[in-house]
């Protein structure tokens, strides 16, 4: 066990020396997480499609079914009736982007032209959902009103809206983490693929092979090298690019974050060893990345919104760990949500990992012993 440690140690500190030597690859990932985060920032939004809403209705009269019943798909999902005690823990685990009160009397008060107030609440960390499901929400409640009260005068209706986690709609501030979130998959895949197919090319894995070093040894210093390194420009985008160039509030745990990090970073860099020991050459290995990279960076929930996809799309991505750890990015950074709500998402990304990896090392060593 002492051998196998010192084994790892000693590739670990060989795999930092040689891309430590690569100034192509520091400058890319320098790059990436400091300069790229700022055109992450500039992200657009998309359209609104299948926005989870909820109703929270005390009123329970005719006007007010009507009004629920006035949200339907495509724009949004089909609206959910819940209770006060249910909005935070249901916005804190991202099941609504949306939730409406409809007070008591909201009926009467209408009907009698007094003040009254409709208050919406909006998940605002999906920047692509809320500004445009605001106004489309506004609308369609003051065309029901209208409707019901058949005449066009100044409605009396007062709406309250509250943005939770981003109050001014600050587009930047869900930028910039996504596209950290993107780099992190982009480069742990990358980097670990590249190492293994480095060896390869320029004939070192053979030099390895005669060496009294298992095929673990060799691909979990890979992984390790390949996290430390991807961790480093984590820690650099978040303290230097969001918290001091950007002035973005972090409301979570960032040791929470981290360790999320850690646990994603394994199972991606598993992945770049199995699709490291599949290619032949660099340009192979470069087209089966394009090919995986930009279906997990669309899909996962980063850049379009998880509940406008196709349902066999969500169930398939399920599968993979950036949609986990999309979400739990999202809800330690911007909600400030604990363990106890993501503690499922963390134990799919692990055993996940754990998938890939064992799948990942058996395909190496069958690879390594045709070698021999």
């Amino acid at each position: 066990m002492k051998n196998i440690l010192v084994n790892i140690l000693y590739l670990i500190k060989k795999e930092l020396q040689v891309i430590s030597r690569d100034i192509v690859i520091i400058v890319m990932i320098f790059y990436s997480f400091s300069f790229a985060i700022y055109v992450g920032a500039k992200a657009s939004s998309s359209e609104l499609s299948n926005a989870p809403i909820a109703f929270i209705d005390e009123d329970k009269s005719i006007l007010s079914q009507r009004i629920i019943d006035a949200f339907y798909e495509p724009r949004f999902t089909k609206a959910k009736l819940i209770d006060y005690y249910e909005l935070d823990r249901g916005m804190d685990k991202g099941l609504y982007t949306f939730v409406v009160v409809i007070p008591s009397n909201f009926e009467k008060d209408i009907q009698k032209s007094n003040p009254t107030q409709i208050q919406l609440n909006i998940d605002a960390t999906r920047m692509s959902e809320a500004g445009i499901g605001a106004s489309y929400i506004s609308q369609i409640i003051q065309e029901e009103v209208y409707g019901f009260i058949q005449y066009f005068p100044t409605t009396p209706i007062e709406q309250v809206i509250s943005y939770k986690y981003n109050p001014n709609l600050t587009s930047y501030w869900s930028g910039s983490i996504n596209k950290i979130i993107d780099n992190i998959m982009t480069f742990s895949i990358l980097l670990a693929a590249a190492m293994l197919m480095r060896e390869k090319e320029h004939g070192t894995l053979e030099h390895l092979l005669v060496m009294p070093i298992g095929t673990f040894e060799i691909m979990i210093s890979k992984i390790i090298s390949s996290m430390f390194i991807i961790l480093l420009g984590v820690i650099f985008a978040l303290f230097i690019v969001v918290k001091i160039l950007f002035a973005i509030p972090i409301a979570g745990s960032l040791t929470l974050f981290f360790f999320a990090t850690l646990l994603v970073l394994f199972a991606t860099t598993s992945l770049g060893i199995f699709i490291g020991t599949l290619a032949r050459t660099m340009p192979q290995l470069g087209m089966m990345f394009v090919l995986l990279i930009l279906p997990l960076m669309m899909l996962s929930g980063g850049v379009t919104p998880y509940e406008s996809m196709p349902e066999i799309l969500q169930i398939i991505m399920k599968f993979s760990p950036t949609t986990h750890f999309v979400e739990v990015s999202q809800g330690i950074l911007f909600r400030d949500v604990g363990i106890e709500i993501i503690w499922k998402n963390l134990l799919s990304i692990f055993i996940i990992g754990v998938v890939f990896f064992t799948f990942a090392l058996l395909t190496l060593k069958k690879s390594l012993e045709a070698m021999r």
